[in-house]
């Protein structure tokens, strides 16, 4: 797209979007929640309150959820150790991901490989 195409575009954006500013602008509801969210902020400063105390008023339950411990964490995964019954070798992982499990695994399938799990 060429430059003054581009800005064109943007051009007709930007008067469309001022369309719909005007119309917001004249629209009554909107000006109503307006006029409510300055007295409400006036009267805010008058009583020297913040957000999170109107919060404490009108829903206790949701103000105390900020004073609940943090939910628990995963529990950490077990290593397993696998020993290559043909070779000895032992290979110790928390996870499948392990290059030398996979490689065994493909070799010999996956069950085998499970069943070489030292307890």
């Amino acid at each position: 797209m060429s430059r003054l195409a581009e800005f064109r575009a943007a051009e007709k954006a930007l008067q469309e979007q001022m369309a719909q500013l005007e119309v917001m602008k004249n629209d009554a509801s909107l000006k109503r929640e307006i006029e409510f969210e300055q007295k409400l902020l006036n009267l805010m400063k008058t009583h020297d309150k913040g957000l999170r105390d109107i919060m404490a008023i009108l829903d206790p339950k949701i103000a105390s959820k900020g004073t609940q411990p943090a939910p628990k964490q995963r529990r950490a995964r077990v290593v397993k150790v696998y020993e290559n019954p043909h070779t000895g070798e032992l290979i110790e992982t928390k996870g499948g991901n392990h290059r030398g499990l996979k490689a065994w695994k493909a070799e010999f399938g996956a069950k085998t490989v499970e069943s070489w799990v030292r307890s």
